[in-house]
């Protein structure tokens, strides 16, 4: 969540450093006369594909069909990283010109994560970059917060961060539990995500304390954890997060029979880098079929929950006569595989992970509308600075969504125009074996990874192949080709993952120094220490030889 947090922020930085650059390019600036309130919901790990027909059809989400009934909808929106931090820190941070100091990393960069070299859940933002809620404080609204943010450096385990740095070393390790489900005791349990609801209640209580007495605009960010799954102690100190809780109270609004059992590819046939995920993410056991729809069902039914808190804000702004003065966005940092492609958990470019939700509505959007284009997260901050009138930078990685959506600008296709057709999603965290990129268009979904020659890439139909079952990519060698070519116009990929593998090095590196003589110990007891336990040497072996490569960037500059 921290990439979406980043560029959705970063666009801010820009802006206060070039107050007199143009919002032509890539938005409408002024669509409104006097500007509206806004209020931004990011939740964490909701599937996209659920706010349209036919994912709608497995769970009641009643508010979210609220918003698409007097709002627009996004049919086709993604991460530009799925995971949480890189995802959020994406969306919020400045990277000015690429330039070569120390300013890169003193700003949030509405940029794609090479940009901000958000690589992980550990990497992420100085807290004190300026934001897009700094830059629109400084024009005049008043500003709060609330939730989860996730995307400055330093958070998350021990173990998340050198399940990531090692992620080359030749060894196969289980770093999470088994994907699971539990069921809340009491059966009319509705607050099932307790720290959820709190920040909901906080959010609630300022606009109905504080919010309700500006005279100027607001902007409003609420930061949700559902439906992300929950911690799972069983598996040590350094736990994951596997099990997907909820109560009988959600699960009725979830349509048991509408579930869909994903189908699986033989282990023996997986893409190399999907079997290590499958592998890493303790997914390659057997699995009933009545295990894989509770999983799904529960899911769900968290899904519903999120919901729910989604609608108290809306619930609240009506009841405070500012809905029809205010502006709300949903979206979120990235979906849940929810055992498709036998996986749980995101870190993937497969649709149940990447796709996420995004609707707006508010003055001046329209109502009942869908928007095919493919659009992606890092066109929330440009979206933000848009909505309040202010001018956009013009070094940004996205385009404001306001030409898709509002009711004053649909006629002006001069704005439509300047839209790519693709959108751009990376990843470089744990539970995947290399870096990974995606490029999306309205038919292809093309994956490549590390060097692009050392993995072979997939690409995917996904107006025949929703369910991204069958890699054409040998099949259709000049649209592969083609789709590379392009994807290396907008990033030089293997420079990329070249650099993240030095990095991971260093880190790992800087790491066994600051743990000292313990490291032995410490490293056999993180979250894989049930497969490292029996054969720690091994294990030991792998990393000391990892460590004797060297990787130079440059070398793979002209690649």
């Amino acid at each position: 969540m921290l990439l979406l947090w980043v560029l959705v922020m970063a666009a801010s930085a820009l802006a206060v450093l070039a107050p007199g650059a143009g919002g032509q390019r890539r938005g409408a600036a002024h669509a409104w006369p006097d500007a509206p309130n806004v209020v931004l919901v990011v939740s964490d790990s909701f599937d996209g594909r659920l706010t349209f027909y036919p994912g709608s059809q497995v769970v009641k989400l009643p508010f979210i069909d609220f918003m698409k009934a007097h709002g627009t909808s996004f049919l086709n929106a993604y991460t530009n990283s799925p995971i949480c931090c890189p995802s959020r820190a994406a969306n919020v941070i400045i990277h000015i010109l690429q330039m070569k100091t120390e300013v890169q990393k003193a700003m949030w960069s509405g940029l794609f994560t090479h940009l901000t070299e958000s690589w992980n859940n550990f990497k992420g933002l100085d807290p004190n970059y300026t934001t897009w809620m700094d830059v629109m404080e400084k024009h005049g609204y008043r500003t709060q917060k609330f939730g989860k943010l996730d995307y400055t450096s330093g958070h998350h385990s021990v173990s998340n961060r050198v399940e990531a740095w090692t992620r080359d070393v030749a060894f196969l390790l289980r770093q999470e539990g088994r994907p699971m489900v539990n069921l809340f005791p009491k059966k009319t349990k509705v607050r099932v995500m307790e720290k959820d609801w709190r920040n909901t209640d906080r959010a609630v209580n300022w606009l109905r304390k504080e919010a309700i007495n500006y005279t100027q605009p607001f902007v409003l960010y609420l930061g949700l954890n559902l439906p992300h799954p929950y911690p799972s102690p069983s598996s040590g100190e350094n736990f994951g997060a596997s099990t997907f809780r909820t109560s009988l109270y959600w699960l009725k609004k979830v349509s048991y029979d509408a579930i869909k059992i994903p189908k699986w590819l033989p282990l023996s046939e997986m893409h190399p880098i999907d079997y290590y995920s499958s592998y890493t993410k303790n997914c390659t056991g057997k699995f009933t079929e009545k295990e894989i729809k509770n999983i799904r069902a529960f899911y769900y039914a968290m899904c519903a929950e999120t919901d729910a808190m989604l609608g108290e804000i809306i619930l609240a702004l009506r009841q405070l006569d500012l809905l029809q003065k205010t502006i709300v966005i949903y979206t979120s940092d990235h979906g849940e595989l929810a055992m498709e492609h036998r996986q749980f958990y995101k870190m993937s470019m497969y649709e149940a992970s990447a796709h996420v939700p995004l609707l707006i509505m508010g003055p001046g959007i329209q109502a009942n509308l869908q928007v095919s284009n493919v659009v992606s997260l890092v066109d929330i901050y440009p979206t933000m600075l848009d909505i309040a009138g202010i001018p956009l930078p013009q070094n940004l990685s996205g385009y404001s969504l306001l030409p898709l959506s509002s009711e004053t600008l649909k006629d002006e296709d001069k704005f439509k125009n300047l839209r790519p057709p693709w959108i751009l999603s990376e990843f470089h965290g744990c539970n995947v074996n290399a870096s990974t990129y995606m490029l999306r268009t309205n038919q292809w979904k093309y994956v490549a990874y590390s060097d692009g020659a050392s993995e072979l890439p997939q690409l995917f139909d996904l107006s025949s192949d929703p369910d991204e079952l069958t890699n054409i990519a040998t099949k259709f060698p000049e649209i592969t080709f083609s789709l590379d070519q392009k994807l290396r116009s907008i990033i030089n990929y293997p420079k990329v993952s070249a650099s993240v593998h030095q990095y991971n090095k260093e880190q790992f590196i800087k790491w066994k120094q600051s743990v000292g003589q313990n490291y032995s110990n410490v490293i056999a007891n993180l979250r894989w220490h049930q497969d490292w336990l029996k054969e720690p040497r091994k294990y030991e072996s792998a990393i000391d030889q990892w460590l004797k490569t060297h990787t130079n960037p440059k070398n793979s500059e002209q690649k």
